[in-house]
């Protein structure tokens, strides 16, 4: 049975869409929060996340939502990271000259180079990488039942994780060489793309998150 589920609110992303997301599969209840007492106390965390790693973890610290969201993650609440709540997972982004994460993955946040080109036509690929791409899983997760390998997924990012080691990566897309596309560890996962602009897939990965107990 789908449970409750918390939204990080640290003053934006797209937290509308998220929270009607989640009540049409089925939440049997959606709060967005800025309390870090709803967050420690949460039944599940969603963070979702857009624009700057920089302007969100200053958010986060401002509002004492970084402590809520690592003090929850140690009791063994589920979290799902989504797009910059992603990257935040990690221990540091190179965006403006350097902004600490949450340090929950070891690895950095790094900016796409200006010549990306399709290694088959030589075609430079724009940055940001906006719009539908192949997400390829590398690990059987509750998250990814019920969805098709290769699925595809909707992505809007400049930036992207390169964790430390390969153990976190629970999925790649291509753009136009293997980009972290979701990564999990324990009780926390995340994913570079937007579940609540994914259409069935991502309703599903959703719906999956509701009823995971943080169990790999």
């Amino acid at each position: 049975m789908a449970g409750s589920v918390t939204v990080v609110d640290y003053g934006s992303g797209n937290l509308h869409s998220v929270a009607k997301a989640l009540e049409r599969v089925g939440a049997s209840s959606v709060d967005v929060s800025a309390d870090p007492a709803a967050i420690r106390s949460a039944q599940r965390i969603v963070f979702p996340g857009v624009g700057a790693l920089g302007d969100c973890m200053a958010e986060l610290r401002r509002r004492e939502l970084d402590t809520a969201i690592t003090d929850a993650v140690a009791g063994g609440t589920p979290l799902l990271g989504v797009c910059v709540g992603m990257q935040a997972l990690f221990e540091h982004g190179e965006e403006s000259g350097g902004t600490a994460g949450l340090g929950l993955m070891a690895g950095q946040v790094r900016a796409f180079p200006d010549n990306l080109q399709d290694l088959t036509t030589g075609q430079r690929l724009k940055v940001p990488h906006m719009g539908w791409n192949e997400v390829h899983q590398v690990i059987e997760h509750p998250l990814f039942a019920g969805i098709p390998q290769d699925a595809r997924f909707y992505f809007v990012h400049s930036y992207y994780a390169e964790p430390a080691g390969p153990d976190p990566i629970a999925a790649f897309t291509l753009y136009p060489y293997p980009v972290t596309a979701a990564v999990a560890a324990e009780n926390v996962f995340g994913v570079q793309f937007h579940p609540e602009k994914s259409q069935e897939h991502g309703l599903t990965l959703f719906a999956n998150f509701l009823t995971w107990d943080g169990r790999p």
